[in-house]
């Protein structure tokens, strides 16, 4: 049998494309899944939730700085 190993080569092409092939449909399969999940997610009390907490967390940030340093040092004279 080891002598017509070499005679295999349109086999060994046609499976590597039969894979290939069978990988990019999983792949494919796992994304339209994924969306689903995020589409219930989103739709969920608990993702609206973090939707909501989100947009608070932005407009907090949005509006707390002003331009102004974060950490702010008051230096006093103590020699009086």
């Amino acid at each position: 049998m080891g002598c017509f190993s070499c005679f295999d080569g349109g086999n060994k092409e046609q499976r590597k494309e039969e894979e290939r092939l069978a990988s990019a449909e999983a792949r494919a399969k796992a994304a339209e899944a994924a969306q689903k999940r995020q589409e219930q997610f989103e739709q969920s009390a608990a993702g609206r939730a973090a939707r909501a907490q989100m947009q608070a967390a932005a407009k907090q940030s949005a509006n707390s700085n002003n331009g102004e340093p974060v950490l702010k040092v008051f230096v006093t004279n103590m020699l009086n």
